[in-house]
């Protein structure tokens, strides 16, 4: 099968890459390089550079290519950053997605899995959040990628399209060659990393006075390997129709657990101030995956945090500087 992966040189896109072409897939990769990096794309994919903006440029790819299935990864993907620029998501998002699903239904491309996101569900009423849960976008993010399904809802309905639609929280860890390379970077377990390395003073936990374990907020984290499992696993899953899944460790990690272990694997002192709370962060937010594993037989390889940080820490002391090809 050949599979088109788009935002294939991103940290989530090029591991699920990876994994495909273990598989035995055939792999073309789609990606502007804005936020991908050139050295992260496996040397067995075909990558082409352009943006899913230019319709020329996707019905282009598809012509030539003719995949049998498509991967869409690619999105600017921070709540924070969306919640002071709607535009960017509710426009570039939105119509990116729309772009790549009107092109595909003209060229009888008729498979497509979408990386979503459980930012869909803001102040859940129930935790694990289970894919039952009542959808409120918490950002123009999430409702970014609730638009997407929605079409892929319509285009199903009308064009036949097989959709899965996988909605997760924190992908985390590294694969042997690749990992977690963003500039700025924002997310807890590389920042962490960056103070172990000596290249951040401290790491800062918003807020220490939550109803958790330890006070610190509780969030989700998935071995990044094991996302792109799940996503290899919907993929054969659409035989026999469309589906949804939310996917989660069904636990969670707080800000001060994370931390820790990092300071255990790492043997650093990794100093941790905190900070005022974050408009709009809940105390807890962990998803539910019971339904993947039940019908899919999705079992994680990496559930534990420890598994999660080792295998970033590894990638990290042999990329001190991320992949430097910009």
């Amino acid at each position: 099968m050949k599979i088109l992966v788009t935002g294939g040189a991103g940290y989530i896109g090029s591991v699920a890459v990876e994994e495909l072409i273990k598989a035995g897939q055939s792999v073309v990769v789609l990606d502007n390089l804005s936020l991908g990096h050139r050295a992260a794309v496996h040397p067995d994919a075909q990558l082409e550079v352009g943006d899913l903006s230019d319709r020329a440029f996707i019905d282009r790819v598809l012509s030539e290519h003719k995949p049998d299935a498509i991967m869409h990864f690619a999105a600017k993907s921070l709540v924070g950053e969306s919640m002071q620029n709607p535009d960017i998501y509710l426009g570039d998002n939105v119509v990116n997605g729309l772009n790549l699903l009107s092109s595909m239904s003209q060229h009888g491309v008729s498979k497509f899995i979408l990386s979503s996101t459980a930012n869909l569900f803001d102040q859940p009423e129930n935790i694990p959040i289970t894919e039952d849960e009542r959808i409120i976008p918490g950002s123009p993010y999430g409702e970014s990628k609730y638009f997407i399904e929605r079409m892929l809802h319509w285009y199903s309905t009308i064009y036949g399209i097989r959709y899965a639609c996988l909605r997760y929280f924190n992908a985390a860890g590294a694969s042997a060659e690749r990992g977690e390379d963003h500039d700025p970077e924002l997310h807890l377990i590389p920042i962490v990393l960056q103070v172990a390395l000596g290249k951040r003073a401290s790491v800062k936990m918003f807020g220490d006075d939550y109803d958790t374990i330890d006070g610190t907020c509780v969030r989700d984290y998935i071995h990044i390997v094991d996302l792109a499992q799940a996503h290899i696993l919907a993929l054969d899953a659409l035989e026999h129709g469309n589906c949804v899944y939310n996917l989660g460790n069904g636990a969670g990690y707080s800000v001060k657990q994370v931390i820790d272990t990092a300071r255990e694997i790492t043997g650093h002192e990794i100093p941790a101030e905190v900070a005022p709370r974050r408009a709009g962060d809940p105390a807890i937010l962990v998803a539910g995956s019971e339904k993947i594993r039940k019908e899919l037989g999705w079992q994680p390889r990496f559930p534990e945090l420890r598994e999660i940080i080792a295998s970033a820490w590894r990638w990290h002391q042999a990329h001190p500087d991320g992949y430097q090809d910009k």
